[in-house]
């Protein structure tokens, strides 16, 4: 049956459910490998907690969802759905002010933790809310309060068989509530369709079929709450992937040789860590290994940019292929066939370098409104500047003023309980994305953010994130953001690398001044700031997903800004 045919997301799981080996594991945690799911046990724990969730929710209540990745999180995302409730995912960083949000924003029925940490930032919120009924928690522990721990329910021998072919839940019903990430400001509840997630697993499929074998593995670290990785999970279901929970980022490259991966999803400022380390590492070497890497790193280039090769440079690639480029595959498991990345812009000069290396990296771009994928980079062709072409289920075209616009069963249905926000970008069908772009080629090309544009008092727009990309390729930077909206010239924040000990300021004024070697006069910078900690997601300076929190970042140290004009 094929996947646009399906009226929800439950009947795709149940037919992949009935092909694949009742004993095969699909869901396996890295961090407790006792932690891991065959297909049958999948199944029978989705009728079983689902149950449970019929017994405390009505049709349509919100379960609020909050735990690190890990097999269960699969299993209770679809047993929500099987009770006829929606999902709404929490990222684990939150603070008690971030669930009080939520909670006050979607009130929830029923509150589903991982363990006692997780529990102990909502316990004090729960008592003044009397719409939440219940509390569910996958790991055991001491409480005051009556809470429901899933291995009881799990170890039921008796449930009600569905039938999951034959529910009146529509591709048109809310599968979910996605909050964004809030770098504007308050987070958002964007609802997400059955329809909308099929349709994005629909064009994944089809990009993905040139790349994977049958039984495809995938590492997942990307936290699940994020609308990406959401959307990953039923990818991997339509695939009958096997799922590897990874134990932590620090431990991701570690894991990949632990699971052999064939593909992994993550965001830019990962593979902007792993170009540093890996050129780091190339920055080591002499003798005939420079050469070999040099010439590597040449060809590699060239092939991606569809360069003549000649002859001889062929045989030179060849060599390249089985001294350099396996060494370095094996270091991520040997069976990895692309990295995806998305969430954010890939800085060209990584993109190239670790596709050169040998390291398939396919940009894509989408955002949580529109389930969340809109395009991305075939392995047959991939443009390094762009993100692909749009899957074949959206419409997009360019605004006058270059805003990228979408329409498509893939888009939300709106934010809930935000019929202001919802009419500010829905209209007539169309998604305002707030992005701006073009095509080349039938190929999207971002080129900026509208919200993020400085504008000079000259009137010419300069992407802060581009130039923030040029400064964090410094192995003195860490971190940067450059600000400069209306005002005579820009300067920069800078968070500098903890682990460089020698760094002077005329380090960082040297390395400044090659930057802006590069740069036009307007988008020089002039002056700069060294901030002593670095933005996080603990402190609210970073989204869950690695991105700057501009507004936030901008306000804290709006003083110490001002001082540099």
């Amino acid at each position: 049956m094929k996947i646009e045919h399906y009226n929800n997301l439950l009947e795709l799981f149940y037919n992949q459910y009935k092909q694949e080996r009742s004993d095969q594991v699909f869901l396996q945690s890295l961090k407790n490998l006792n932690q891991k799911f065959t297909w049958e046990q999948t199944y029978l724990n989705i009728l079983k907690l689902s149950d449970q969730l019929e017994s405390l929710m009505q049709n349509h209540d919100r379960c609020l969802l909050i735990s690190e990745n890990r097999p269960e999180w699969m299993v209770s995302d679809l047993a929500i759905m099987l009770a006829n409730g929606i999902t709404v995912p929490a990222y684990t960083t939150y603070t008690e002010r971030d669930y009080e949000y939520l909670i006050d924003d979607c009130e929830p029925s029923v509150i589903i933790v991982s363990d006692k940490t997780q529990y102990n930032k909502v316990k004090n919120i729960i008592k003044k809310k009397p719409f939440i009924k219940s509390i569910i928690s996958f790991e055991e522990f001491q409480n005051d309060n009556e809470i429901i721990f899933i291995k009881e329910i799990f170890n039921k021998k008796e449930f009600k068989e569905k039938d999951l072919l034959n529910l009146k839940i529509k591709r048109t019903d809310i599968a979910c509530i996605i909050y964004t990430s809030g770098t504007q400001g308050n987070p958002k509840g964007v609802m997400l369709s059955h329809g909308g997630i099929l349709s994005n697993c629909e064009g994944s499929i089809y990009l993905l079929k040139e790349i994977i074998s049958e039984k495809p593995k995938f590492l997942t670290w990307l936290p699940l709450s994020h609308s990406y990785e959401h959307t990953v999970q039923f990818v991997q279901i339509a695939i009958g992937a096997k799922v590897f929970y990874a134990e932590s980022i620090d431990k991701l490259i570690k894991n990949m040789s632990d699971c052999n991966p064939d593909i992994m999803t993550a965001v830019p400022r990962f593979y902007q860590n792993l170009f540093q380390k890996i050129s780091s590492n190339f920055n080591k070497v002499k003798g005939f290994k420079k050469y070999l890497i040099s010439k590597m790193l040449v060809l590699g280039k060239k092939k991606l940019l569809n360069k003549k090769i000649t002859f001889f440079e062929n045989i030179e690639n060849l060599i390249c292929e089985k001294l350099v480029r396996k060494k370095i595959k094996s270091q991520f498991g040997g069976a990895l066939k692309a990295f995806i990345s998305g969430g954010g812009a890939l800085d060209k000069e990584v993109g190239i370098f670790l596709n050169s290396i040998g390291l398939p990296t396919l940009q894509g771009y989408g955002l949580t409104e529109t389930s969340p994928v809109v395009s991305c980079n075939p392995i047959n062709d991939i443009r390094i500047e762009t993100v692909g072409p749009p899957f074949k289920n959206n419409e997009v075209k360019i605004a006058d003023d270059g805003e990228i616009l979408i329409k498509g069963e893939n888009v939300m249905l709106g934010y809930w309980n935000n019929e202001l926000e919802t009419n500010k970008v829905l209209k007539d069908g169309w998604l305002y994305t707030g992005d701006i772009g073009h095509f080349e080629n039938d190929y999207l090309k971002i080129t900026d953010r509208k919200k993020d544009i400085i504008i000079t008092p000259g009137g010419d727009n300069i992407s802060p994130v581009k130039l923030e990309n040029d400064i964090i390729k410094s192995n003195f930077i860490e971190q940067a953001l450059v600000y400069g909206d209306n005002k005579p010239y820009l300067v920069a924040l800078l968070v500098l690398n903890k682990e460089k000990k020698e760094i002077t300021n005329e380090n960082i004024i040297l390395e400044i001044e090659i930057i802006n070697k590069n740069l036009s006069k307007i988008e020089k910078i002039k002056k700069f700031l060294i901030i002593e900690d670095q933005f996080t997601i603990e402190n609210g300076l970073m989204t869950p997903t690695l991105k700057l929190k501009r507004y936030k970042i901008i306000q804290k140290y709006k003083n110490q800004i001002e001082n540099l004009y």
